[in-house]
């Protein structure tokens, strides 16, 4: 049975809102002002299938890939730039406005850059036991076979045909295979998960395989396969060694635009705590004019940042520790020796840490977010602690999505 629906507004995860007598209604790749011919979707009152455009919205643009709308990697694909970069921009207001905060906040970075520098690839055998290696489908745990990815960054060419590859050899059953692959000053890396123990005649034909699409490292969960040259990243002047799977920023870019606010906002602290610090993408460039103490969960992570520091010439003094922030979080005694807090933490933010900042006397917080509804609730604490919340910057290196990064500071 269809209906039609007026679409009044987009939601927090790009999905277009009709607001009915029922409430409020989600179509995807629908936009504000488009009248839709729509299907109910099974089990999901509040949602609808998008049948056809009656009056499509003179902001609607034609996506750039071929598999938009069925591949769930991109969710905005159909609309304006400008209109998408105000509504991202507006992601981060609404979300302070929730959470009773008022800052200025700075118009969108657009930090897309070349692309994205790291995806994961899922395979499985399908129906009649074809492979199919691509991206899951939207709300969905069926993969989408593509053959190309128009929003990766150039140092990821090849990287699905590698995937195909790998499939092949690997011949995953009816456990999904996931293709990790990050592109690196010396080629793509790649770390599989999902494969279990592998034969000597898979090892050699992975290492084979390596050979021929011209890969750095090929790595299972973690451990090393085949590896044609050690995976590294500029960071600053430091050229780290990159543990398997590592997280990296998004884009070139966006790692770029977040580390010149970052360093823009610390100003001439001397003594800076880096936490959440991953592999140093603030704290090696912070070293280059101050004193840092970097500490993150994951213990590659930061044996790859001491590494980088220890054979980086110019840096001030780098002081890197393993420690889950969440469980252990820095104490308001321990922050009293540093002039300025840089914290980035994963989407689940930093409660447990904010609320020792909250307890702290340092004069200057700068947080990176890439949750901007976590990152509000912990700014509250701050606030709540006597902080100044001043300037938040939007930052976009996941274009086409609704996710949004942001830098901000705080003031005693």
């Amino acid at each position: 049975m269809t209906e039609h629906l007026t679409i009044t507004r987009l939601g927090h995860r790009g999905d277009g809102v009709a607001d009915t007598p029922a409430g409020p209604v989600y179509v995807p790749y629908t936009l504000p002002g488009e009248v839709v011919t729509v299907e109910a979707v099974a089990g999901h009152p509040d949602r609808r299938q998008l049948d056809h455009i009656d009056r499509p919205s003179h902001e609607r643009a034609t996506p750039i890939c071929k598999h938009f709308g069925t591949c769930g990697g991109c969710a905005l694909q159909h609309w304006s730039l400008a209109e998408y970069h105000l509504w991202k921009r507006n992601l981060v207001v609404e979300a302070l406005e929730h959470a009773g905060l008022l800052a200025p906040v700075e118009p969108l970075i657009d930090a897309h850059g070349e692309g994205r520098r790291r995806a994961t690839l899922h395979a499985r055998r399908g129906a009649h036991d074809v492979l199919e290696v691509g991206f899951t489908a939207p709300r969905a745990h069926h993969i989408v076979a593509i053959d190309r990815c128009p929003i990766l960054a150039p140092g990821l060419d090849g990287a699905v045909q590698a995937a195909w590859a790998i499939a092949e050899i690997l011949k995953p059953a009816n456990k999904p295979l996931d293709i990790q692959v990050t592109a690196t000053d010396a080629g793509m890396d790649v770390d599989v998960r999902g494969s279990g123990p592998l034969t000597s005649a898979r090892t050699s034909a992975l290492a084979g395989l390596a050979e021929k699409h011209r890969l750095a490292r090929i790595t299972r969960h973690g451990e090393l396969v085949v590896q044609r040259a050690p995976p590294t990243l500029k960071i600053g002047r430091a050229h780290v060694p990159l543990p398997p799977g590592a997280f990296l920023q998004a884009t070139a870019e966006g790692e770029a635009a977040l580390a010149r606010l970052v360093l823009d906002h610390v100003g001439t602290a001397k003594r800076v705590a880096d936490l959440f610090a991953g592999i140093g993408t603030f704290a090696l460039r912070l070293a280059e004019k101050a004193r840092v103490s970097a500490a993150d969960q994951e213990a590659s992570a930061i044996q790859a940042l001491t590494r980088a520091a220890q054979t980086t010439s110019g840096l001030k003094p780098v002081e890197a520790a393993a420690r889950d922030l969440f469980r252990r979080p820095f104490m308001a005694a321990e922050l009293k020796v540093f002039d300025a807090v840089v914290f980035d933490p994963p989407r689940q933010g930093a409660e447990a840490q904010a609320q020792e900042l909250s307890l702290s006397k340092v004069p200057t917080i700068v947080a990176v977010s890439c949750d901007a509804a976590t990152f509000a609730r912990d700014a509250r604490i701050l606030v709540e602690g006597g902080y100044r919340l001043g300037t938040v910057t939007p930052v976009d290196q996941f274009r086409y999505s609704a996710h949004v990064e942001l830098v901000a500071t705080f003031a005693r």
